[in-house]
């Protein structure tokens, strides 16, 4: 694999756009990474400055990028990695045009859509720093590069909470592991347990139907998720439900062997010998970027009005970062959408108010 020398991203040396500069062959994801590449070099000044930078790349970010594109905006995405949450989804059902389809398969979609059919720039790396500065805002990035924009688009979604029980640490990819994995052999016919009662924990326990002996389905109340799924996994015969249990510790030596719950409010014990353990027990918004410049409420989600702009000025946000309603792959692509256009109508309303030269 190589790496684009405008976004970071690998690119496969059979399958990327090359092209040769200065007797060097370099490989990029797209035609637009090529071309600003060549721009780059003839004029020797990197481009710093854009109306609007889009921070992740989940379906939100994604979809904002898209139709920053559409609407001819001088945007400019940077993400970590190109899918967020949705890229562990193995099965997400009646997105729009799909009874159900694959989590990779549909960011493979978006992905082809943002760097073929609607290219901006983008660039795979972190943002480490937000700084309000005249007429808008100064981005810095892992390697210290240092971006202005007029507007902003916070859409870096959430991550996986932890337990924080003794074990969790020690035997994480060794038998612990936070929503799916690719490969689930890692428990065939062995027992399992999934730790949450939402759809992504339910979701987990269908995958693991038919590869693992024993499930072992561990809630701390109940089960949160829509009916339709539960009616779904209720018939699995191999299923345990251990409702109402707090995860007390994870035991093993080289790997996980055991996990050990207590009743709440009770004193007994009890120790399940397992293989493995998926824990999907909710999520915390990315919000710390930002924390300091806009309204956040309890849960730490951006606060957003109904055209996704937030308390600061310039500051927009969208997914499952905000307070909107529904955590959906598909709601968070509307608000995507909405987005970028109240970014876009939110510059053309600065040129209004710029004062006319004489």
């Amino acid at each position: 694999m190589k790496r684009d020398p405008i976004c970071n991203m690998e690119v496969d040396e059979g399958k990327g756009i090359t092209t040769e500069y200065d007797g060097e062959v370099y490989y990029f994801c797209s035609e637009g990474c090529r071309d600003k590449f060549l721009k780059e070099k003839s004029s020797r000044v990197p481009r710093t400055s854009y109306d609007l930078i889009i921070i992740g790349g989940g379906p939100a970010g994604l979809t904002a990028a898209v139709y920053a594109a559409t609407l001819r905006m001088e945007a400019f995405l940077i993400t970590m990695n190109l899918g967020g949450q949705a890229i562990d989804s193995t099965k997400i059902e009646n997105y729009m045009g799909f009874d159900f389809i694959r989590g990779p398969e549909l960011i493979e979609k978006f992905r082809y859509q943002l760097i073929h059919s609607h290219y901006i720039d983008h660039l795979m790396s972190e943002v480490e720093k937000i700084e309000q500065v005249d007429g808008g805002f100064r981005v810095t990035t892992s390697e210290l590069s240092e971006y202005f924009t007029k507007t902003l688009l916070i859409a870096t979604g959430m991550t996986r909470r932890k337990l924080n029980v003794p074990g969790e640490e020690e035997f994480q990819r060794r038998g612990i592991f936070y929503g799916n994995i690719q490969d689930l052999s890692f428990v065939h016919e062995g027992d399992a347990a999934v730790i949450g009662g939402g759809n992504s924990a339910l979701q987990i326990v269908e995958n693991l139907h038919g590869i693992a002996r024993n499930i072992y389905l561990i809630t701390d109340s109940g089960l949160r998720a829509d009916p339709i799924v539960i009616e779904r996994v209720s018939g699995f015969k191999n299923l345990q439900r251990y409702d109402g249990y707090k995860v007390l510790e994870f035991s093993g030596e080289n790997t996980l062997t055991g996990i050990t719950v207590r009743k709440k409010a009770e004193e007994k014990t009890v120790t399940l010998p397992v293989k493995g353990v998926f824990i999907a027990i909710g999520l915390q918004p990315n919000s710390s970027l930002v924390s300091s410049m806009v309204e956040l409420n309890q849960r730490g989600e951006i606060v957003i009005n109904p055209d996704c702009s937030t308390s600061c000025p310039g500051i927009f946000a969208a997914g499952d970062i905000t307070n909107a309603f529904g955590k959906r792959i598909i709601i968070a692509s509307g608000e995507g959408a909405k987005a970028a256009l109240a970014a876009r109508q939110y510059i053309l309303n600065l040129g209004k108010e710029a004062p006319v030269r004489q």
